[in-house]
């Protein structure tokens, strides 16, 4: 007994080991490779960005290519199509982020329960995310937007009828509300982003003082409100952040369902870089909403990441 408590002592009673600073030098020299690929795949891209931004470069007249310094970036401010697109995106990106982390919320809830069938059910919910975004879009436009063959139409002639009513409903949503036409489909693609991030954080809350709770008298609506939400404010910010970065940097639905029309209204920022770099061949002005993009998606990033290391001690 003795000799096993001195074999505690002298395991307990070891030096820890610890390394030099050319040691950690040396350690960090196989992720070179990766860290100086990283580089060029991301950072020179971004500095020709910024270079480009500051001349005036229009592919029609090459040779009228000059140094012009920040005036692509005035113009950027000033285009009254650049500032619908600021407008437009600013409601496509709160009603989806919202109106998906709402609905993530509750199917998560729901998905939190045991019930017979809910891998399936887990499954099928997951299924719109894996869709190609254009796939998904050509669907909502064609099969159920369509003014005389859509799901929709169909459907709304249907009720119509029961209520008494003659002739057939051909309303076209995607000419009279366009924003909503490209958020509807895009909140049905990112509902299950939201829904698993949230998941996640309900299965990361212990049972055990969900249990105590209940013994306490606690009704469901108080845990919910008083224990799961404040549990999961950290997951749902993290979820509005990631949302919102992809969002803001996405046009596939914007491009396949309204081509930003009609007129500007349902014209957004990158649809517009687009717009400006391969319609009016506007290389610089084009670069420098680009490089506006990228700085307002990096602040956007490092606040998710905040978020992330702030999650990540809390569970630890």
């Amino acid at each position: 007994m003795a000799l096993l408590n001195k074999n505690k002592k002298s395991k307990a009673a070891a030096p820890v080991k610890t390394h030099t600073k050319a040691e950690n030098r040396k350690r960090r020299i196989p992720l070179l490779p990766a860290m100086i690929f990283t580089v060029i795949l991301t950072q020179i891209p971004f500095l020709v960005t910024l270079v480009i931004s500051t001349f005036h470069w229009n592919i029609i007249y090459p040779k009228d290519t000059k140094f012009v310094g920040l005036q692509n970036f005035k113009v950027v401010i000033q285009d009254d199509r650049m500032r619908a697109a600021i407008i437009n995106s600013v409601k496509l990106t709160s009603m989806v982020v919202i109106l998906s982390t709402f609905f993530g919320l509750v199917l998560a809830v729901l998905l939190d329960r045991k019930f017979r069938g809910r891998a399936v059910v887990r499954t099928l919910l997951i299924t719109p995310f894996l869709i190609t975004p254009v796939a998904s879009a050509l669907m909502w436009k064609h099969i159920i937007f369509n003014p005389l063959y859509g799901i929709l139409d169909g459907f709304a002639t249907q009720i119509y009828h029961l209520f008494g009513g003659q002739g057939v409903i051909n309303a076209d949503f995607v000419s009279n509300t366009p924003l909503i036409a490209i958020a509807v489909p895009m909140i049905w693609q990112w509902t299950p982003f939201m829904m698993l991030i949230i998941l996640a954080g309900l299965q990361s809350q212990g049972t055990d003082i969900m249990e105590a709770a209940a013994v306490d008298g606690a009704s469901g609506w108080q845990m919910f409100t008083k224990m799961t939400l404040p549990h999961l404010k950290q997951y749902v910010q993290l979820a509005i952040v990631l949302g919102t970065i992809y969002i803001v940097q996405s046009m596939d639905f914007v491009f396949t369902i309204t081509q930003g029309g009609p007129g500007t209204d349902s014209t957004i920022i990158p649809y517009q870089i687009y717009l400006t770099m391969f319609r009016k061949y506007e290389y610089g002005e084009a670069a420098a909403a680009g490089v506006i993009v990228v700085l307002f998606t990096i602040v956007l990033a490092n606040f998710a990441m905040r978020l992330t290391k702030d999650l990540l001690e809390a569970q630890k």
